[in-house]
């Protein structure tokens, strides 16, 4: 029996000895830790990438009224500030000539018969505004700025709205007199800030607005017209030589001998014996 109440007695006291060792096993909180992390982590990675998809779908819709319509033409007409004026098309110049433009940038009348490509270029150099100007004419959006008031932050800004983007275009434009001015065919508009909301309602309005450039179906690619070396802007004013706004010496065709497209006005007549 002694025998007996030894070894019950010894079971307990092994029992007791496990429990102890039980209760004294250390929580794994270096583990808790990192898994605690990882959650917060990827709640804060969700949530950021969720606040990015709302601002952008909240962005577009904000831009949706911006589109033009049959019912609503030209939505520029409800951005405060923007310049309009009507300009005939398919007029243009030699590179060798200057036109005497009615505003600075300019955004309609002659222009050279090599279009400056469009495709989303950000030009690092300001670039002849002839050339300029006949892309407006494709349906073109020029965003100009003063190279000594837009820099840094601003400027990272204002090229990524152009660049890669089809029918865009940004370049240096010295001695602008406001920070920025963006140009589509017969409209214009002047802000004094990269964050204006105004820049991406006029883009948004005139790129390629069926209703208001002349050259429907015009292209942007442009394979005589040098991106990596393009004509260089002139800051001087014209001469008496420059070709006025209403055409002048202006010879009417594109670069290459192209015919711009054919107007609804009849072909002038001839006088008799000529």
């Amino acid at each position: 029996m002694t025998s007996g109440k030894k070894t019950k007695a010894a079971r307990s006291s092994v029992a007791a000895a496990r429990s102890s060792v039980v209760a004294k096993k250390p929580k794994p909180w270096g583990t808790i830790i990192a898994v605690v992390a990882v959650l917060a982590l990827a709640g804060g990675v969700f949530g950021y990438a969720f606040n990015q998809i709302s601002e952008q779908n909240a962005k577009e819709a904000a831009l949706a009224k911006w589109n033009p319509s049959e019912e609503n033409k030209d939505p520029s007409d409800q951005i405060q500030g923007v310049v309009k004026k009507e300009y005939e098309q398919g007029k243009h110049v030699q590179p060798t000539q200057r036109v005497a433009y009615d505003f600075s940038p300019p955004f309609g009348g002659p222009h050279d018969g090599a279009w400056a490509a469009c495709t989303g270029v950000v030009y690092q150099t300001a670039v002849r505004t002839e050339n300029m100007v006949h892309s407006l004419e494709h349906g073109a959006v020029w965003i100009a700025y003063n190279p000594d008031r837009i820099t840094g932050d601003a400027l990272a800004k204002l090229q990524a709205k152009a660049d890669g983007q089809q029918f865009t275009m940004i370049s240096p434009y010295p001695g602008l007199d406001k920070p920025i001015s963006l140009q589509a065919w017969g409209h214009q508009l002047k802000v004094e800030s990269a964050d204006d909301e105004r820049i991406d309602q006029f883009i948004q309005a005139l790129r390629r607005n069926q209703y208001t450039y002349p050259e429907i179906g015009a292209t942007c690619d442009s394979n005589t017209f040098d991106v990596t070396n393009p004509p260089p802007f002139v800051a001087e004013a014209p001469g008496p030589d420059a070709v006025p706004m209403d055409g002048g010496t202006a010879d009417g065709t594109e670069a290459g001998g192209e015919q711009p497209p054919a107007s609804d006005a009849p072909a002038p007549t001839q006088p008799s014996g000529s």
